[in-house]
C-alpha cells in the first residue's frame, strides 16, 4: 500500500498502468508498455517531490541507483532541468554503492556514470553530491562508511530512493545474505553479479570482487521507494520478489516490509507474474485467441498430455472452467487449438507457391518475394534464422542481408592482435589500408579502460565483415545481396553505444525504400547485454512508420525472430519452420565461420553455452515442445513472430 501522503505524481502511476491486487502479491507495482514511458512517469515523481520541498525552501534527499534502468529517468531529468526550468539546487543526493578498489576516473566507477548521465548537465551543488569513494583505504573503511550513514541522516533521512535489482535479488549490492539490519559496509560480490557485469569490464576477471553499499536497513529507512526492473532477464527474479516469502536470499523482498514501495516494470520484467503468466488462476478472464492458446498450451505442460488428450476435468482442475462453459467441451477446445497449432508449421517461409494459403503463415503470392534479412550484429542471421535463411535461397527468393552494426566490440583484442601480426606478414606496410604495426604496437600498450584507436575498431570490424561473407557464402547467398550498414549509434569505440539517432532511422528507411521488400526478417530477442538490438530493432519500426504509406509497405510483412538470448513460447509463434538433421548441421557450421565468437563470447549474457550450442539447443527443443503437444515430431524448428507495425 501507498502512504497516506502520496503525491499527486504517485497516483499518476494507477492511470498509466493497470493495477489489479491478486492474492499472489504482496508488493504493490504497476506496468508499462515500454521502459521509456515508465521512466518519464518516474522522473516526474522525483521532479515533482523537488519542486515540492523548493516550495517550503527545504532540501530534498534523494537515493539514487547507477546501471542501465535509471539512465532513461536521468534523461528526462536532464531535459527538464533544461527545457523546463528543474533546479537542482536543492538536492541533495546518495547514491547506493560503488566498486571497491575503484577510482573515480575510471569510465567503469559510478562517480563517472552519475556524472556522465545526471550531474555534469544540472546545477546541483557539487558538494551535494555524495557518492562512495572506491578509493578509502580497507583501514578507514568501517568508519567511511559509518560517516556516511551519518551523512544521510544529518541531511534528514532520504526522502526518494531509486533502486535497480540484479539477478540475485540485489538492491544496492546488498547481495544474498545480507541481513535487513544490515547497514552502509563493504561486501562481496556474488559471482552471478560479476557475470552480469563482465561485459562492461571486457571479461570476469577485471570486474571487482567487491563493493560498497548502503545496507538493508538504510533503504528501508527511506520515506518513498522506487525499483525500476526492465526486460525478461529480470522477470524471474521479480516473481521471486514480489511473490516469494521474504528472505535474505533474496534481498529485494524486504521491501515487502516497506510501506510506501512501489516496482516499475516493464512488461517483459513482469512476465512471469501470475496474474500475466496465468491469469485464469487469478480470476475470470476476456478469452482472447491468444490467450487460448497460452492457456491450453500450459495446461498440456502441467498435465503432461498432448492438447488431444485433455478432458473436462483438466481444464475444471486447473481454473479454466469459464473457458470450458464457454466453448462447450474439452473436445471441441481441442480439436481448434491443434488446428490452430498445426497451421503456424510450415517448410515454405517465403509462402508456397500455386496453394491455397488460408491457413498458411505466409502469403502464396507472389511465389518469389523480396526480402531482407536484418542482423544486428554480423552473426545474428545464422545464430537464430540460419536453417530458415538457406529454405528461403533454395525457394528462389531474392534475399538481402542487412548487419546492422559492425560488430567490432565484440572481437577480443587477442584475435585482432592475431589478425594484425598475420595481415603485416604480408603486406609489411606498404599497400595497406591500416597500418598494421600501430594496430600491433596499440594492442600490446593497450591499457585498461583505453578506447580503441579507430585502426583497431576498423580490423575488428573488418574480421566481422569476412566472417559474415565466409558464412554467407557457405549457407549459397551471393555477395552482392550482402550489406553492411555500420550504424553510427554503434560506432562509439566503448561498449556503451550512444542513443539511437535520425542518422541510424534514415540508414534503415533508404535500404527499405531501395529493395522494397516483400517480407523483412528482424531480431526481437531483446535480452543482449548491451541493448543493441532493441536499438537495431527500433529504428526498423521507426523506419517501417516512416514509409507506411509507400505502396509497396501494403505487401511487406514484418516477421520477428528470436534465438541468442530466448525463444518464443509456443504460444508465441506464428511461423514455426522444421529443419532436418542437414540443415541443422549446415546452420552450426555457418555459425562457426564466426571463428572470432567462438570459445570466447565477450558479451554472452546469463547463458554461458557458445551462440551455435544455444541456437541449436533451442531449436530442438522448440521442435520437442510441439511434439509433446502432440504435432508432428522433428529434429528442431526456428520459430517466428508476425509484427503490425
Amino acid at each position: 500500500m501507498k502512504s497516506t501522503s502520496e503525491s499527486k505524481i504517485n497516483i499518476s502511476y494507477k492511470s498509466a498502468g493497470k493495477f489489479e491486487e491478486t492474492r499472489f502479491e504482496k508488493i504493490h507495482n504497476e506496468i508499462f508498455k515500454n521502459s521509456t514511458e515508465a521512466s518519464v512517469i518516474v522522473a516526474q515523481e522525483i521532479a515533482e517531490l523537488i519542486r515540492a520541498k523548493q516550495q517550503k525552501n527545504k532540501s530534498c534527499v534523494l537515493g539514487l541507483a547507477t546501471g542501465s534502468s535509471p539512465i532513461k529517468v536521468y534523461e528526462e531529468l536532464v531535459r527538464m532541468h533544461k527545457e523546463e526550468g528543474l533546479s537542482f539546487s536543492n538536492v541533495i543526493t546518495f547514491n547506493l554503492d560503488e566498486y571497491y578498489p575503484m577510482t573515480k576516473e575510471n569510465n567503469q566507477s559510478y562517480h563517472f556514470f552519475m556524472h556522465q548521465h545526471l550531474f555534469n548537465h544540472i546545477d546541483i551543488k557539487p558538494e551535494n553530491i555524495h557518492i562512495p569513494d572506491g578509493t578509502i583505504s580497507i583501514d578507514e573503511l568501517n568508519q567511511y562508511c559509518i560517516d556516511y550513514e551519518m551523512n544521510i541522516k544529518n541531511a534528514g533521512g532520504l526522502d526518494f530512493q531509486l533502486l535497480g535489482i540484479g539477478r540475485t535479488g540485489h538492491v544496492g549490492f546488498n547481495e544474498p545474505g545480507s541481513h535487513i539490519n544490515s547497514g552502509s559496509r563493504i561486501i562481496t560480490l556474488d559471482h552471478i553479479t560479476r557475470v552480469d557485469a563482465s561485459s562492461d569490464f571486457n571479461g570476469i576477471d577485471n570486474v571487482p570482487k567487491r563493493a560498497i553499499t548502503m545496507g538493508v536497513s538504510t533503504i528501508l529507512r527511506s520515506k518513498r521507494i522506487v525499483l525500476m526492473a526492465w526486460g525478461q532477464n529480470k522477470a524471474d527474479i521479480i516473481k521471486r520478489t514480489i511473490q516469494g516469502d521474504i528472505s535474505s536470499e533474496v534481498p529485494a523482498t524486504f521491501l515487502q516490509n516497506h510501506t510506501n514501495t512501489t516496482f516499475v516494470l516493464d512488461q517483459s520484467a513482469a512476465s512471469e507474474l501470475t496474474r500475466f503468466k496465468t491469469p485464469w488462476l487469478v480470476g475470470e478472464c476476456i478469452w482472447t485467441q491468444e490467450l487460448k492458446r497460452k492457456a491450453i498450451v500450459w495446461l498440456c505442460q502441467k498435465t503432461d498430455q498432448s492438447i488431444l488428450k485433455l478432458t473436462d476435468r483438466d481444464y475444471n482442475n486447473n481454473g479454466m472452467s469459464d473457458l470450458l462453459a464457454l466453448e462447450g467441451s474439452a473436445y471441441d477446445l481441442n480439436i481448434n487449438m491443434f488446428n490452430v497449432l498445426q497451421h503456424t508449421i510450415t517448410g515454405w517461409p517465403g509462402g508456397k507457391p500455386n496453394t491455397d494459403d488460408a491457413n498458411r503463415p505466409e502469403r502464396a503470392t507472389p511465389a518469389k518475394k523480396r526480402i531482407i534479412l536484418f542482423s544486428p550484429h554480423p552473426d545474428d542471421d545464422v545464430i537464430s534464422m540460419g536453417g530458415t535463411f538457406s529454405k528461403l535461397i533454395r525457394q528462389g527468393h531474392e534475399i538481402h542481408v542487412v548487419y546492422q552494426t559492425s560488430g567490432n566490440i565484440a572481437v577480443t583484442d587477442e584475435e585482432a592482435l592475431k589478425f594484425a601480426e598475420v595481415c603485416n606478414d604480408f603486406v609489411q606496410n606498404d599497400t595497406a589500408k591500416i597500418d598494421f604495426q600501430s594496430v600491433i604496437d596499440f594492442l600490446n600498450n593497450k591499457s585498461e579502460n583505453q578506447m580503441d584507436s579507430l585502426e583497431v575498431r576498423k580490423l575488428k570490424g573488418l574480421i566481422r565483415r569476412r566472417e559474415s561473407y565466409a558464412a554467407i557464402r557457405y549457407i549459397g547467398l551471393n555477395e552482392s545481396n550482402v550489406h553492411f550498414l555500420d550504424m553510427p549509434f554503434y560506432e562509439t569505440g566503448q561498449i556503451k553505444k550512444k542513443p539511437i539517432h535520425t542518422e541510424d532511422v534514415a540508414i534503415v528507411k533508404s535500404i527499405i525504400e531501395k529493395i522494397k521488400p516483400h517480407q523483412v526478417f528482424a531480431a526481437g530477442d531483446l535480452a543482449d547485454p548491451h541493448g543493441t538490438h532493441e536499438v537495431c530493432l527500433n529504428a526498423i519500426f521507426a523506419a517501417m512508420s516512416a514509409l507506411k504509406l509507400e505502396p509497396f509497405m501494403n505487401d511487406c510483412w514484418l516477421w520477428l525472430y528470436r534465438g541468442a538470448w530466448h525463444e518464443w513460447e509456443i504460444h508465441e509463434i506464428d511461423m514455426a519452420v522444421p529443419l532436418s538433421p542437414e540443415e541443422v548441421m549446415l546452420k552450426r557450421h555457418a555459425i562457426l565461420y564466426h571463428q572470432s565468437q567462438k570459445d570466447r563470447v565477450m558479451f554472452q549474457g546469463n547463458d554461458s553455452r557458445e551462440f551455435w550450442v544455444r541456437a541449436e539447443d533451442r531449436n530442438k527443443n522448440t521442435a520437442k515442445l510441439y511434439d509433446d503437444l502432440g504435432l508432428a515430431e522433428y529434429e528442431a524448428i526456428e520459430a517466428f513472430k508476425r509484427f503490425d507495425y
